[in-house]
């Protein structure tokens, strides 16, 4: 089974619930190894909704704390990996509403040591990723569902409650300011530095 920490409260897990009978063995070893095979995965998304290591693994365990309440009742077991994807992104947004933040604080964005080359490989990835940070959280989950989800509008849409025309309209100014971003075309063509980024 997998354990959760008091982190996990931020994300909408109810205190002082009473756990439920025990589940049959072989329901807890399939829902257990479905977890040991797609960990990275499920982390990497709650990594990309959230922008923040501690906030990723508090999201993934609540997640999966409602996914395992649910695995009696989910009968298509292939579909797990869209539930859990869907309850992620659904948690994170109730956190996010939540907390009612009109400042998205970032670091500091790294000094670069020569004008060639300056970004590649892991670099460029945290460059990226500060980039994403600076953008409000809607549209950086707009993004991470558009292009690392591979979700279309009308299901991005359909995800956060509001309508094709927003959703188009926030990815295509999301999209815009990565492509003015100054550290992310730091020493080359603005296109060329952009289409490596979203390849």
């Amino acid at each position: 089974m997998v354990a959760l920490s008091d982190g996990g409260r931020a994300y909408g897990e109810a205190t002082g619930e009473r756990r439920a009978p025990a589940r049959k063995g072989n329901a807890e070893a399939a829902f257990t190894a479905y977890v040991q095979e797609r960990r990275a995965s499920l982390y990497a998304t709650a990594y990309h909704l959230t922008g923040d290591r501690h906030e990723a693994e508090d999201l993934l365990q609540s997640a999966l704390f409602s996914t395992y309440r649910a695995w009696d009742r989910i009968s298509d077991k292939a579909a797990v990996g869209g539930y859990l994807r869907r309850t992620m992104t659904n948690l994170h947004i109730s956190a996010w509403r939540r907390r009612k933040l009109n400042e998205y604080p970032t670091e500091e964005l790294p000094e670069t040591v020569g004008d060639s080359d300056a970004m590649r490989g892991t670099e460029l990835r945290a460059v990226l990723w500060q980039a994403l940070a600076r953008l409000p959280e809607l549209q950086r989950t707009m993004l991470v569902l558009r292009y690392y989800e591979g979700r279309t509008d009308p299901e991005i849409a359909e995800i956060l409650d509001i309508s094709v025309g927003t959703v188009k309209s926030s990815i295509w100014r999301s999209l815009r300011r990565l492509r003015e971003d100054e550290v992310l075309s730091f020493g080359r063509d603005q296109e060329e530095s952009f289409g490596q980024l979203v390849a």
